[in-house]
């Protein structure tokens, strides 16, 4: 992985998402080392799946970025949460609401994997009544699936719930369907392979 790379990746990502979309990094498989690499590069946001990675990467480059949680998050993290990030992807408990301090996606589990965190449709509501100011969008991991159009109805079920309730952010696509996410109306996506491995291509930028 070189700075060229991912400058080169990340300039054709944005092309293809459009001045709209938030880019965030998934760094869950890039080393302490390599982090620098990717500030080099011009990535501004990363997103970080375990605390104690996010508090070890952010002890060394801290300002260098601006940092989001897109992992399962666990109540007693929390603080580490407040402390460090700008924006928690991975809301799913009342335990983790009643301790955060800093904006928050609800995950929803739209086709109720048992695998997956997140929360059911039909709880968005009685969250947004419980923590009012709190939650500013939602997010939402499709079953995994080699073909990204078959992510395209729950991105498009996820646009649907958060009209209906009025909120304007959606984190939804990683490396294999982000394309089809952004079609369906991302406003963050979450991208680690495609960026850093150049694993997946990106359709309409050749």
């Amino acid at each position: 992985m070189t700075a060229a790379d991912v400058r080169e990746r990340l300039r054709r990502i944005r092309e293809v998402a459009g001045p709209g979309v938030e880019i965030v990094a998934a760094t869950k498989y890039v080393s302490l080392e390599e982090m620098a690499v990717l500030s080099e590069a011009g990535i501004e946001i990363v997103g970080e799946n375990r605390a104690q990675d996010l508090e070890r990467k952010h002890a060394v480059y801290g300002d260098a970025f601006r940092w989001h949680f897109i992992g399962h998050l666990q109540s007693n993290k929390v603080k580490v949460v407040n402390r460090l990030c700008e924006l928690v992807h991975s809301l799913d408990s009342d335990s983790s609401a009643r301790r955060l301090q800093v904006p928050a996606l609800l995950e929803v589990n739209l086709a109720g994997e048992g695998s997956k965190g997140g929360v059911a449709p039909d709880e968005i509501e009685s969250f947004l009544e419980r923590y009012p100011g709190l939650i500013r969008g939602l997010m939402t991991m499709p079953p995994f699936t080699d073909e990204p159009e078959r992510s395209r109805p729950w991105f498009r079920r996820l646009r649907t719930l958060a009209a209906q309730h009025q909120l304007s952010a959606l984190s939804m696509g990683t490396s294999q369907d982000w394309e089809v996410a952004v079609e369906e109306g991302a406003t963050l996506i979450r991208v680690g392979s495609t960026l850093f491995e150049g694993k997946a291509h990106v359709l309409r930028a050749g």
